[in-house]
């Protein structure tokens, strides 16, 4: 008998009683232990019970108590290294996909507060001029016009120039200048109103107190006009006392009105009710003909 003759043998005899010992486990683990070997490999075997059908025992694999999996805490995790290194960008990335692939996780709402905070740092500052542009004044421009141009407003153009107060303007000066293509998003269930820009969030404001007749179905409508009020007159934008004023803005359908309340005094009727400082920033980033969703 040639060698290799008795080295395929010897293969085969391999095989073979590796498929006996297979066979021998499979009968150790899912029906009876055989004790001896197995038994040292497998002293516990998960095995259906005489008289457990397959269901009773996929029934009890179901009932086993499995460690809960929130993606979105993991990823809040990584965006909070993130920003103790300092990477910004990054970590604003990550918390901003919590915010719209994972609502629902028990990190999404810090991740919220936190990106809204971000972005209003970035929309309001002249350092970052992505969605800002700079205005050369012409002859016979004036504040008004110029808001009117540039679809804003004249409160967002003194914020973005840090003015106290209207000045005059001359020809050549150059005004940083926002348009205001914000989006209204009303979700009454959350008792929550956000800012949008097209399909990515801004930011998110709590609100205090709704109105009972403003029902929580999907519908669209828009800002048709903005006020502030002090002592029971009207105030400018451009007035000295414009800051200090409680604005208003006034919503089409339902005649819904927006406005501020600091939760002690006599709480206004109807509508719906921000904090204060929360209400200067709406006021400051929209603008009559915004859009208004209530989802």
């Amino acid at each position: 008998m040639s060698l290799w003759t008795l080295i395929k043998l010897f293969a085969a005899a391999c095989v073979i009683a590796v498929m006996i010992f297979t066979g021998l486990l499979a009968w150790h683990v899912a029906v009876r232990p055989l004790g001896g070997i197995f038994a040292k490999l497998f002293p516990n075997p998960v095995r259906i019970a005489d008289g457990q059908s397959d269901a009773d025992f996929a029934k009890m694999l179901d009932s086993a108590e499995m460690p809960d999996i929130d993606p979105g805490e993991k990823a809040f995790q990584k965006a909070h290294e993130l920003l103790a290194l300092g990477q910004l960008p990054e970590a604003l990335e990550k918390l901003t996909a919590i915010v719209n692939v994972f609502p629902a996780s028990s990190s999404a709402p810090v991740a919220r507060r936190i990106v809204g905070e971000m972005n209003l740092d970035e929309v309001l500052s002249t350092s970052h001029m992505e969605g800002k542009k700079i205005h050369i004044v012409k002859r016979g421009d004036s504040f008004l016009g110029i808001a009117t141009q540039a679809k804003t407003t004249i409160d967002c153009m003194m914020h973005l120039n840090s003015m106290m107060e209207l000045k005059g303007i001359q020809p050549g000066d150059e005004l940083v200048v926002m348009p205001l293509e914000f989006r209204l998003l009303i979700e009454p269930r959350r008792k929550s109103l956000s800012l949008w820009d097209g399909g990515r969030f801004i930011r998110e404001y709590q609100i205090l107190h709704l109105s009972s007749t403003i029902a929580p179905v999907a519908q669209r409508s828009a800002i048709v006009s903005k006020s502030a009020e002090l002592d029971g007159r009207r105030v400018q934008p451009q007035s000295n006392e414009y800051r200090a004023a409680n604005k208003v803005i006034q919503i089409a359908k339902h005649s819904m009105q927006i406005r501020a309340w600091d939760g002690a005094g006599e709480k206004p009727s109807g509508g719906i009710l921000l904090h204060p400082q929360d209400m200067e920033e709406i006021n400051l980033l929209t603008r009559v003909g915004n859009e208004v969703e209530i989802r």
